[in-house]
Order: structure tokens, then sequence, then C-alpha cells
């Protein structure tokens, strides 16, 4: 079964480079483009795809209000968003992630990079580009968040702070494994158990408190 993807960017030539590097992959087929965030919201709606990948910035509605209209804490059946957008645009890309995206990617991602994060919200994970996730989190961290940063229910134990820092740095499970010489299954039942304490909907989320709450700082190391 490949992978249905939506793309979703006002650019044509970006929207049209995005989807046939997608569509060049063996899993992944694109179901549907869209020019502005109220086209993208309303063919997410009918074709219902695996992963929307939406641009920051768009006429009528823009990416964060069609991830919001999408993906956001009132959906009650939220659909996988990766937002893709420019260096320069952090802290739209910042709201974006707030309003329910599963990841996000700069426009001058690889093709092996953004197949990558397709796969990943397609299997319910979450890619963070590694080479911006530090000083964008970091960035909003310091400047505080919107509101205080939930306590965990319950207390993480020793290894779940470690996961939650390795998951702040961008790593994949994957990387995770490798690092703490753990099983991909037991990485994911302490992220699941990360987002259990945390209220968090996705890492995405985790990284964001982890980062709110200074459990990784501007000393961290593999950032």
């Amino acid at each position: 079964m490949s992978i249905r993807v939506l793309v979703a960017d006002d650019q044509e030539i970006v929207r049209t480079g995005l989807a046939m590097i997608l569509d060049a992959q063996p899993d992944i087929e694109v179901v549907g483009q869209a020019a502005d965030g109220r086209e993208a919201v309303a063919l997410a709606r009918r074709l219902r795809p695996d992963v929307c990948l939406f641009d920051v910035r768009m006429p009528g509605a823009d990416g964060i209000e069609a991830t919001r209209a999408l993906a956001g804490p009132t959906v009650d059946d939220p659909l996988a968003v990766v937002v893709i957008t420019v260096f320069d645009l952090d802290d739209y890309v910042y709201a974006a992630l707030r309003a329910g995206a599963r990841g996000f990617l700069l426009k001058d991602a690889g093709p092996g990079l953004l197949a990558q994060a397709v796969r990943a919200a397609a299997g319910g994970d979450a890619l963070i580009a590694p080479s911006v996730t530090a000083r964008l989190l970091r960035t909003f961290a310091d400047s505080g968040p919107a509101a205080p940063p939930r306590p965990p229910v319950e207390a993480l134990t020793g290894r779940e702070e470690q996961i939650l820092a390795a998951v702040a740095r961008g790593r994949t499970n994957g990387e995770i494994g490798a690092e703490f010489h753990i099983s991909l299954s037991t990485v994911k039942t302490h992220i699941a158990s990360l987002m259990a304490k945390l209220g968090a909907r996705n890492r995405v989320e985790i990284a964001m408190w982890a980062y709110e709450t200074h459990r990784v700082g501007n000393g961290s190391s593999g950032s």
C-alpha cells in the first residue's frame, strides 16, 4: 500500500517539484495538490491522505491555520501534517508545531529526508529536521512559552529523562536505540510513556516540553 500524500504550496514550481520527488518513491503517491490553505483543508477532508505536506505561508489560509483545522487539539480524527518552510521563518514553524504539525523540514532538504519525513509521519512518528531542532526550540523556550508547561502527571524515570533529551535533539528511534543499546520496541514504549505523562500527542510536543522546561539547554551535547 502506497503512502497517500497531499502537497500544498502556493508556488507552482515548488509544489510540482515536491510532488515529482515524492511520486518517484516506490511507496509514496501524491493524491492531491493545493495552491492555498483553504483548498488544502477541503481536499484533505475529502481525500483523507495519510500525510499532508504544507508550506507555512500560503494565501487564503496559511499553513498554520490549515494545520490547526486538520490536526489541532479539537480535531477528533487528526491527519498527519508535515510543515515545510525556509530557514528564516522559525516563528511560523513553531506556531505550526503548536497547531498540531507532526514535524517540519526546510525547503532545501534533500529528496531522501523529504521521503523519510513522509514515511515517519505516516507511521505515527515524527521527523524534526536535526539541523534546526535545537536552535529553533531553544529560541522559543528562552523567550518563554505561551503558557507555563504542564508538569508531568507522574515523575519521569531516569531512562525517560534520557529518551526525552534525545527526542528533543531530533534523534530518530533507531538512533536512540543504538545510543542506549535498547530495542526499537523499548524505545517506542518509553516514548508512549512520555506522551502519557506529559499529555503530549506526538514527539514534537515532547521535544517542545523538554525545551520549555529546560531539560535540554545550551550546553547540551549532540545538538
